[in-house]
């Protein structure tokens, strides 16, 4: 069983939804966060002040996947998230050591679906 961390543009999480969807792939946990990489940050000008943005706006998707279905979440993730500029994300991925569903006590590759 493995975590999927990925961070991507927000304005791409639809096609990423749609490409996961298309392998199977429909839960996930999906928040919003701020962050940098290359993209650095830029500059802007509000009511005549300049300041510099260095923490911009990410999404933050989180799969737990069986072993057999890490491959393509990777795949489509990153199908979806590509735009070929800086900033298109960064996936990462955890060994989840152990996993249980509440609702039915399952525990291990079951509660993972």
């Amino acid at each position: 069983m493995k975590l999927v961390i990925a961070y991507i543009q927000p304005e791409r999480l639809h096609h990423v939804k749609q490409a996961l969807t298309d392998v199977g792939v429909t839960r996930m946990s999906v928040s919003n966060a701020l962050g940098c990489g290359q993209q650095k940050g830029f500059t802007e000008t509000y009511r005549g002040a300049e300041f510099e943005v260095q923490l911009l706006k990410k999404v933050r998707l989180e799969i737990a996947v069986n072993d057999e279905y890490l491959v393509r979440t990777r795949e489509a993730i990153t199908e979806g998230a590509r735009t070929g500029n800086f900033g298109d994300g960064v996936i990462f991925v955890v060994e989840l050591a152990e996993c249980y569903r509440i609702r039915t006590g399952e525990s291990g590759a079951p509660a993972v679906g």
